[in-house]
């Protein structure tokens, strides 16, 4: 891996270029530094969410997420390189199927919305679902493995069942659509 930062006002990204983790130098409009924009927006979301009040399992899978987003950084700094494993999707997936457990079918589309907690929520699911494109189209250009894009598609989904856990935190329920075809319908 690349020596760590020493020194942030380097000025070599003054003519529009940035160093990769492997040394060479790219456009910062290249798909890989989009993607890895992307990445660093989430993780810097989902910090704002941790200073919102919440249990202490979400805040320990939120942190671990944090952790592993870095890690996506890395690994696409490096071409080629693998930093994040399978066994984060399977934690994702776990966290999943444990927070989902205890809320109700959803019987209609929610907005995003409730607490300021739960609505920080549906912004990382939204950032996660951008970065997963940024991901996407990157890996149409160039080899990518597949856990990174497998961890966002998973790590939108976790968040938008967080943002249902949060809106119940304190007694709130989930914000529903209202739907003008339901409404119809029931009237």
């Amino acid at each position: 891996m690349a020596n760590r930062l020493t020194q942030i006002a380097t000025r070599t990204g003054d003519d529009g270029t940035t160093g990769l983790g492997d040394n060479r130098r790219v456009s910062k409009n290249s798909l890989r530094v989009h993607a890895m924009g992307e990445v660093d927006e989430l993780n810097s979301h989902i910090g704002v969410l941790l200073c919102e009040d919440m249990p202490e399992g979400l805040r320990r899978v939120l942190i671990e997420v944090q952790h592993q987003l870095f890690n996506l950084g890395g690994e696409l700094s490096i071409p080629g390189f693998e930093l994040l494993k399978a066994a984060s999707v399977v934690a994702l997936d776990d966290a999943l199927n444990e927070h989902n457990a205890s809320l109700p079918k959803l019987q209609e589309f929610i907005l995003p919305a409730g607490s300021r907690a739960a609505s920080l929520a549906h912004v990382c699911r939204t950032v996660a679902r951008r970065a997963e494109r940024a991901v996407v189209a990157l890996g149409a250009e160039e080899a990518l493995n597949d856990t990174p894009r497998q961890y966002l598609n998973r790590l939108s989904d976790l968040m938008f069942v967080l943002a249902r856990v949060l809106n119940r935190m304190h007694g709130g329920d989930d914000v529903y659509w209202k739907s003008e075809r339901l409404n119809s319908q029931q009237a």
